[in-house]
């Protein structure tokens, strides 16, 4: 049985300017989210604090659990439910944080024992980390991130277009100059945000039009993962890392697929217009691209719903990264081959990349 004809013509070419749109809209809302919410709601691993997740025997409420709090000065506390309502399993997320994990977890399991009953609570899980380690974290995570990007642009330059010294010397410099702004005092979140636009200026400079592509693509796809969790008010913990970076993988692995089609086209129809040889190749891979996403996406989604609480934000940050990440490929990805080519051809003569090798 056949999903996608292989005589498919799709124009995706032709609706690329209707996709910038799409993708700007829903990145304007993702910023809006983050700003709203005046930030991303980031677990105890990145904001620091201590974590204690609760289940009960019996039904129980998150007022009547503040009511117990209150007595231990932990009031404010953010009390969220795990699971279903039926699970009667509750997560305690607070900003005190003591010399000993026990410390603050002992005295919460003390409480609920003295108002509940000894048998009708269960410590499930409990974490405490200091609030300088959190702040480590937050910028090990962007610089995870960030370099996972920089080092797939070198990656897609050196693969389809033969450049690895030019897209070398670009990440040395730029490695370099990170750490010498970092040494400078210079804000975690506006230095990798500058970085990726000098990455975008060099990838353009140094005509670099697969690397740009591609690394375009995978900023669009975590930054909306990112938006999916400011717009739901999910945690972002070490687990939702992982899954980013497992998604800019993923997102790569597709997009390759697509380029390397495109290659392949441009060696065999050299005189045919390069927005219509784009287009076919996006095609004739619809195919793969479309069953590969699919079947991955169907197993996140029982992972989703049967895999339990711990598993639960990392399986959503993947099924929302596993979408954006097929519609990148398609139609944001290769659409920039020829957005480039169109901005860049007044500066230049037109050049087909990879033609030799």
């Amino acid at each position: 049985m056949e999903l996608i004809r292989p005589d498919i013509n799709i124009n995706f070419v032709g609706m690329r300017f209707k996709a910038v749109i799409f993708s700007g809209l829903v990145i304007l809302a993702c910023v809006a989210a983050i700003v709203m919410r005046g930030g991303l709601n980031l677990g105890v691993d990145f904001a620091g604090g201590t974590l204690v997740q609760i289940q009960f025997k019996k039904q129980t409420t998150p007022n009547e659990i503040r009511n117990v709090l209150q007595e231990l000065g932990l009031g404010q506390s953010a009390i969220q439910q795990v699971g279903g309502a039926a699970d009667n399993e509750f997560m305690i997320r607070t900003d005190v944080t003591a010399t000993g994990l026990t410390d603050v977890s002992q005295k919460i399991e003390e409480a609920f024992d003295k108002a509940y009953g000894p048998e009708e609570v269960t410590v499930r899980r409990a974490e405490m980390v200091g609030p300088k380690v959190g702040h480590d974290l937050r910028q090990k995570a962007l610089f995870a991130i960030y370099y996972a990007l920089l080092f797939i642009a070198i990656y897609i330059s050196g693969r389809f277009e033969l450049k690895w010294g030019t897209s070398a010397i670009m990440v040395g410099v730029l490695i370099v100059g990170v750490y010498l702004l970092e040494a400078l005092g210079m804000k975690v979140v506006y230095l990798i945000f500058g970085a990726l636009l000098i990455t975008f200026g060099l990838c353009w400079a140094l005509k670099l039009p697969y690397a740009l592509a591609a690394t375009v693509a995978l900023v669009h796809d975590i930054f909306i993962t990112v938006g999916a969790f400011a717009i739901t008010d999910k945690e972002f913990t070490l687990e939702v890392l992982a899954a980013l970076l497992t998604i800019a993988g993923y997102s790569l692995n597709d997009t390759i697929v697509v380029f390397d089609r495109i290659r392949e086209n441009l060696r065999k129809e050299r005189k045919r217009p390069y927005a219509e040889i784009i287009n076919s190749s996006i095609n004739q891979t619809l195919g793969r691209t479309l069953l590969t996403g699919g079947t991955t996406l169907f197993s996140l989604i029982f992972l989703f719903v049967f895999g339990g609480p711990v598993i639960r934000d990392f399986a959503f940050a993947m099924i929302v990264g596993i979408v954006v990440g097929t519609y990148s490929s398609v139609c944001v990805a290769s659409p920039m081959l020829i957005l480039y080519e169109d901005w860049a051809k007044p500066k230049r003569p037109m050049k087909r990349a990879v033609s030799t090798s």
